[in-house]
């Protein structure tokens, strides 16, 4: 079972829940509409990587998110994720009304960095993502239309969370391709403060 590692402590996460749809630019810049209800989809334990690759079968697409680790009956720490995608098969997959985890849930699709203890999620935490020392995303948690606890609490109506498990909560617009050897930072901010910072080289 793969790992992350919150605080100085390791977990084991039995589950990815991921939310889409949940930055209303990044909704318009794929041409989709805006849902009625929270889109939630899942990655398995074995989409975790440390490792950020450029491409399985097809060319793969990058989305960066603030993730937070459930554990205690709440949200207890904060990272920064990538969730990868294949999309063009995504694309075939939705237009032909069948599920996405053959482009979302494979293999070294989720990236993280380490998480950091939270007491209080009601902050103003933000994401951003530089590639090549060019910043290509950034969004904050007023942007979302579903915020932190609200997550948590749709989720808890109709699945049960393992603590140690991590809910990304979605991406803001500036979503592209990843290319083979350049450099991506993640960081997760509270107001102008960097709370962490993580680099990989795609390979």
């Amino acid at each position: 079972m793969n790992t992350i590692i919150v605080g100085n402590r390791e977990v084991t996460p039995s589950k990815i829940i991921c939310v889409g749809r949940n930055y209303v630019e990044h909704i318009k810049e794929l041409n989709n509409e805006i849902p009625e209800n929270m889109v939630i989809f899942l990655k398995p334990n074995s989409a975790i990587s440390r490792e950020l690759h450029s491409f399985q079968i097809e060319q793969i697409h990058y989305e960066a998110e603030l993730c937070f680790v459930y554990e205690d009956g709440k949200f207890s720490a904060i990272g920064f994720g990538l969730d990868l995608t294949k999309r063009e098969l995504q694309s075939k997959l939705k237009s032909k009304g069948l599920p996405w985890e053959r482009a979302k849930a494979f293999d070294g699709s989720a990236v993280f960095s380490n998480f950091v203890e939270i007491a209080d999620i009601n902050r103003n935490f933000s994401v951003e993502l530089s590639i090549n020392g060019k910043n290509v995303q950034s969004g904050n948690i007023d942007l979302m239309i579903y915020k932190p606890g609200a997550i948590l609490s749709e989720l808890l109506t109709f699945m049960s969370l393992n603590d140690g498990d991590i809910i990304m909560t979605g991406t803001p617009e500036g979503v592209g391709i990843v290319n083979k050897g350049s450099i991506f930072t993640g960081k997760v901010k509270e107001n102008d403060k960097t709370m962490i910072s993580a680099e990989w080289l795609a390979k």
